[in-house]
């Protein structure tokens, strides 16, 4: 993709500034993790749990996951625009492993380099509704991947930050004020069975739950 020289300045100058932003803010967070009354015993942290797997998440959480995340070098899929190059830059500055496409470009080479990276052992991390939408309504990503892959099961989970700024973006997305409470939830993950597209909507939409019931 060929940009401007101003957008060549901009991606040279501002990722490396936002994930210096996310370690600030994020040192402040104090997170607290939730998990679904069928599952007590934390083994859906994806934290916690090493790879190959793979996980979904709403595009708004982005920013706190990032932080949380860190350094795990995690492959996640960010769409080919612009602004996804800047997302991109600024989570691998965050040590994440940026995988560049969408379902609406370069999805095929996209989906291949993420077979690659689960065989690689990495977690695989998709915003499930992004990279436009519409918010909250789950894409197929995750479902073809572990379909690829012959993933064992998919997890979800969805991050809250109790006090936040809330964008007039199409996702709403989510900046957490300093010093924020923020509820990590963690519903059970999806068999190979059970997993389709309504599936992971369903667990997608249980973390939610769990998030404003707590």
């Amino acid at each position: 993709m060929a940009y401007t020289f101003n957008q060549r300045v901009t991606l040279a100058v501002v990722p490396r500034l936002a994930a210096l932003f996310i370690r600030l803010l994020g040192a402040t967070l104090r997170y607290e993790d939730v998990f679904s009354p069928a599952d007590q015993s934390g083994t859906t942290r994806g934290d916690i749990i090493p790879g190959p797997t793979i996980f979904a998440f709403w595009h708004r959480s982005l920013l706190t996951c990032a932080h949380r995340f860190r350094n795990r070098d995690i492959a996640i899929l960010i769409s080919r625009s612009f602004d996804g190059e800047l997302i991109a830059r600024t989570v691998e500055h965050l040590g994440f492993k940026a995988i560049r496409g969408s379902s609406s470009r370069g999805g095929a080479a996209a989906l291949r380099q993420m077979v690659d990276a689960y065989h690689a052992g990495h977690r695989c991390a998709f915003t499930a509704d992004g990279p436009r939408g519409p918010a909250m309504v789950a894409q197929p990503g995750p479902v073809q991947l572990a379909q690829l892959v012959d993933a064992p099961w998919v997890g979800a989970f969805y991050a809250l930050p109790l006090r936040a700024w809330t964008l007039k973006s199409w996702d709403r997305f989510l900046i957490p004020k300093p010093f924020s409470r923020v509820l990590m939830t963690w519903p059970p993950h999806i068999r190979a069975a059970d997993l389709n597209l309504p599936s992971v909507q369903q667990a997608l939409d249980q973390a939610v739950q769990l998030a404003t019931e707590n």
